[in-house]
């Protein structure tokens, strides 16, 4: 299956490094080769390879090479210095992919900055819009088995299940021990199988420390790495002043749909919301509008699942439902007393329509008309 992005990598690297992050098993070597096609000589080099990390610490590829990859650079310590260097002395037909399932932007060693040598696309779960001719069947396997490629087309749940047990135990064995050296690997385990079981649900620091036994901050460093790593992400209560949102408490989402522990209705806000962040990252990395996909949430509990920030200005909010056709009050209360553009999103409902203002959507048609 062909990336959305492929096409616009492939422009930007005429200009510049291309970064290209995301998760673990979301694609990224895929598309990366899938690229290299197009060129008449292009070298793929994993920094996790012993024999290529040796290639790469001697710069000794061909300089006739077309298309450079680097994957997992960030591992190599002085990594920014390097690739620099690399960048700033290569030949005027060479190309540069770098690739990592950890963000590159997470590591802050020493060293020159990189700033306007690169361009940064962010390779996400496949997503209705991804995928071609989309229909209700394939909401239901994002739903049951997420968007990373191979559980997707999996031939069998069984297939799909067996894949995710084997992906949640490598990230847990090897990625995260292999980010940051952890003391305590059974307490930074049970808050993922704890976030587990609180998607969608604000997220109170104190209560999961209580419940791994361990200090409230360093539950944040735990959650932190998992952020880092592109297994969860956070969604803040949106607030023109920042500071003051990233006092609330979040709400946790799951870059794996497959990995949600609740109901139909939990697993379609997760889908929802990875849906939505794939589509603000697209906005941002292609577009350059400074992107955010945020939570509204007053003192009096009044709460909307999702607002789409474009430029730090909400574009649309939204409430996701699984069955209910009844317009959300709090949605309604932000809509009237605000005048935001509102959309409730509901997987069963037989006749989209507008409701004094407010779209009301079918899931699998709002899912499909995201960019990416």
């Amino acid at each position: 299956m062909k990336r959305a992005q492929q096409n616009i990598i492939i422009k930007d690297l005429e200009r510049k490094m291309v970064f290209l992050t995301g998760p673990r098993q979301v694609g990224k070597t895929s598309l990366a080769l899938a690229i290299s096609k197009g060129f008449e000589k292009s070298l793929y080099l994993n920094y996790d390879n012993i024999s290529h990390r040796d290639i790469i610490h001697k710069a000794d590829w061909l300089p006739d090479t077309k298309l450079l990859i680097l994957d997992e650079l960030h591992k190599m310590e002085g990594w920014k210095n390097f690739i620099k260097g690399v960048y700033d002395t290569k030949p005027a037909h060479q190309q540069i992919l770098i690739t990592g399932s950890a963000r590159l932007e997470a590591f802050r060693q020493s060293g020159d900055s990189l700033a306007g040598r690169f361009f940064r696309h962010r390779l996400n779960p496949l997503s209705m819009a991804e995928i071609p001719g989309s229909t209700d069947k394939d909401l239901g396997s994002l739903l049951d088995r997420g968007g990373f490629p191979e559980p997707f087309l999996a031939e069998s749940d069984d297939d799909a299940n067996r894949w995710r047990l084997l992906y949640i135990d490598g990230l847990i064995r090897t990625d995260i021990l292999d980010f940051e050296k952890i003391h305590d690997f059974r307490a930074i385990q049970l808050t993922l199988e704890l976030l587990r079981l609180r998607v969608g649900s604000p997220v109170s620091w104190s209560s999961l420390a209580r419940d791994v036994n361990c200090s409230p901050n360093t539950i944040k460093k735990y959650v932190g790495i998992l952020e880092d790593l592109f297994i969860v992400f956070r969604v803040t209560p949106y607030n023109r002043n920042i500071a003051r949102s990233l006092l609330k408490e979040p709400k946790i989402y799951f870059y794996d749909t497959g990995m949600v522990q609740g109901d139909e209705g939990i697993r379609l806000e997760n889908l929802m919301a990875v849906s939505l962040l794939k589509h603000l990252n697209w906005i941002e990395d292609c577009e350059g509008k400074k992107s955010q996909l945020k939570t509204l949430r007053t003192k009096e509990k009044k709460e909307v699942d999702f607002a789409m920030i474009e430029d730090d200005e909400p574009k649309l909010i939204i409430e996701v439902k699984l069955s209910d056709t009844s317009v959300s009050p709090p949605l309604r209360y932000f809509h009237n007393k605000y005048g935001l553009k509102a959309a409730q999103v509901v997987k069963n409902i037989a006749t989209e329509r507008m409701d004094k203002g407010i779209q009301m959507r079918r899931a699998s048609d709002f899912l499909k008309e995201l960019t990416i």
